[in-house]
């Protein structure tokens, strides 16, 4: 569970990060969650950009790659969602720790 200031820190960290990973016209396939799973396990913080005529909402997007990959949302801003899964060795240190 991510507390207040750690989300704060996150999304501090993600405002110069591109996006990672799209979804597009098809919404949340296996191909998508792959994708995020493996930035995922690489960066550990990801960005998402849910395109124009996606056929979920943001809300449905962001809950399914949560439960799909095992990962913390962070926030969403605009049509981008963050999230964050913590790796067996962190790259990133919360400010909690």
């Amino acid at each position: 569970m991510l507390k207040g200031k750690d989300k704060a820190y996150l999304q501090s960290l993600a405002q110069k990060m591109d996006p990672a990973v799209f979804v597009g016209k098809t919404g949340v396939v296996q191909s998508v969650v792959a994708s995020l799973d493996q930035a995922l396990t690489a960066r550990e913080l990801v960005k998402v950009k849910v395109q124009r005529g996606c056929p979920q909402s943001l809300d449905e997007v962001a809950s399914a790659l949560v439960a799909a990959t095992d990962s913390f949302l962070v926030g969403q801003l605009g049509k981008t969602i963050l999230f964050y899964r913590p790796a067996q060795e962190p790259k990133i240190r919360l400010p909690r720790q």
